[in-house]
C-alpha cells in the first residue's frame, strides 16, 4: 500500500490467510457522538474461482494474472472513475454560536439589563451600574485600561474607529487620544447622560465582534455590582449550528472548509466552517463521571441557505465532515476485493466468457468503494463480485 493510504482495520491482510480467500468484515468501536461513514465491506469467505483454486497473479506481483477455472462469477460490477469523499459525522447544535460573558469592571448596584433575547447593537447600552450605561462597541480588543488625553495605542485606535461610526467627528482615527478626541468623547458622554470627563473609564465598554443577542442573565437588578462578577451572556446573532469535536479531530476543522449539514426535518444544506475555538469544558463527576477537565474544539458552521434553519430555536443536527477525498480516481465495490497468497490485494477481471486475477494497489476506502490503480485496470472494465 502506498503511502497516505487510508484502509480500515478489517481489510488488513493476513498473512496465514489461504489463498483464493477474500475479507471478512468487523466491527468498529466508535467514540460518543461520532458516527462515521458506514463502509461495506464483505461478510462471507469467498472463495475466487472455482473451489479450491488458488488466488494468485503473475510472477512479477502487477501484469498478466492467472485465469480463473470455473465459469463467470455471480455477480459484476464496473470499475469507476470519480471524485471517492470520505465523511466523518458528527452530532451539532442548532443556535446562535459560542456564548460570552460580559463582566463588571467597577463596583455599585446593577441598575438595568439589557432583555434576554434581545439584540444590541454598536453604542447600545448592555447594562447600568449606578445608573450609568455600560454600552457595547465593536473590536477584537478587550478594554483594559481607562483613556485619555496623551495616550496612545491599539486601543485607542480601536475606540476612535466606534466613535466615528457613532457619527462623532473632530477627530483623526489613529492611535493617538488627543485633545480632539476628548472633545468628541464629550460629546458622546453627553448623549449618554454620563458624566462628561472626555476619558473613557476602564467598564464603560465591552467590545464584541459585532452586534449581540442576549443569552441569559448572570446577575439580578439590584445585585451590588463587583468587579469580576458576571451580568449576562450573549451570542453572536445569526443563526449558526455548532459542534464540539475531540482534539484528535481537530484536522477536520478547517476554516472555509465545506461541510454538509442534516436538518430535523431531514433536509440537507451546504455549509461552511466560519468559526473555531479551542475551549475547555468541566467534567460533571457524580457517579460514574469525570471531574477532570476536557479540551474540546468548538467549531461554527454558517449554512448557505440561513432561511432553512427557520423554524428550529434549539435542535440537533448532524454536520458531515469531510476527512478526505481523491479526485479523478479508479474505484470498485469494496466486497470485490480479494487477498492475494502473496499478500496484499486484488480483483476478478472479466473480460467476455473469461476471467483473471489481477494485483491491485489500495488507496482511500469511502461509501462502499475503494480506489484501485494498477496497470490492468481501466475506467469501464468488469469486475467480479462474490456471491
Amino acid at each position: 500500500m502506498s503511502a497516505g493510504t487510508t484502509m480500515p482495520a478489517e481489510l488488513a491482510p493476513a498473512t496465514t490467510a489461504p489463498a483464493g480467500t477474500a475479507l471478512v468484515g468487523g466491527g468498529r468501536k466508535r467514540r460518543r457522538r461520532r458516527a462515521r461513514t458506514p463502509l461495506v465491506i464483505a461478510s462471507a469467505v469467498v472463495v475466487a474461482a472455482a473451489a479450491g483454486a488458488a488466488v494468485a497473479v503473475g510472477a512479477d506481483g502487477r501484469t498478466g494474472g492467472t485465469a480463473a477455472s470455473g465459469g463467470l462469477p455471480p455477480a459484476t460490477a464496473q470499475v469507476t472513475r470519480q471524485t471517492l469523499v470520505d465523511s466523518e459525522s458528527f452530532d451539532g447544535e442548532l443556535g446562535y454560536g459560542a456564548t460570552h460573558s460580559a463582566t463588571l469592571r467597577t463596583a455599585g448596584t446593577l441598575t438595568s439589563l439589557a432583555a434576554t433575547g434581545s439584540q444590541v447593537t454598536r453604542g447600545k447600552p448592555l447594562f447600568a451600574v449606578d445608573d450609568a450605561k455600560v454600552v457595547l462597541l465593536y473590536g477584537s480588543l478587550p478594554a483594559y485600561r481607562t483613556l485619555g488625553p496623551g495616550m496612545s495605542g491599539a486601543d485607542v485606535r480601536q475606540f476612535e474607529q466606534n466613535l466615528k461610526a457613532l457619527g462623532y467627528t473632530g477627530f483623526t482615527v489613529d492611535d493617538d487620544y488627543t485633545s480632539a478626541t476628548a472633545d468628541a468623547v464629550r460629546h458622546w458622554q453627553e448623549d449618554l447622560g454620563l458624566p462628561e470627563t472626555g476619558r473613557v473609564e476602564l467598564g464603560r465598554v465591552v467590545y464584541a465582534d459585532g452586534a449581540v443577542r442576549v443569552d441569559s442573565h448572570k446577575a439580578e437588578l439590584g445585585d451590588p455590582a463587583q468587579p469580576g462578577q458576571a451580568v449576562l451572556s450573549y451570542t453572536g446573532t445569526a443563526r449558526v449550528v455548532t459542534v464540539s469535536l475531540a482534539v484528535d479531530d481537530e484536522r477536520l476543522a478547517k476554516r472555509g472548509a465545506k461541510v454538509s449539514v442534516s436538518l430535523p426535518n431531514g433536509k440537507e444544506v451546504p455549509g461552511t466552517i466560519t468559526g473555531t475555538e479551542t475551549v475547555i469544558e468541566t467534567g460533571s463527576g457524580g457517579a460514574g463521571g469525570s471531574s477532570e477537565p476536557e479540551t474540546k474544539i468548538e467549531v461554527t458552521v454558517t449554512v448557505a441557505d440561513p432561511k432553512a434553519l427557520t423554524g428550529f430555536e434549539q435542535a440537533s443536527a448532524k454536520v458531515a465532515f469531510t476527512a478526505a477525498e481523491r479526485p479523478d480516481v479508479l474505484t470498485v465495490p469494496v466486497a470485490a476485493l480479494l487477498a492475494l497468497a502473496e499478500g496484499g490485494y486484488g480483483v476478478q477481471l472479466v473480460e467476455g466468457a473469461s476471467t483473471r486475477i489481477v494485483a491491485v494497489e489500495t488507496g482511500l476506502f469511502a461509501s462502499g468503494r475503494v480506489e484501485v490503480s494498477g496497470a490492468e485496470l481501466a475506467e469501464g472494465a468488469t469486475v467480479g463480485m462474490p456471491t
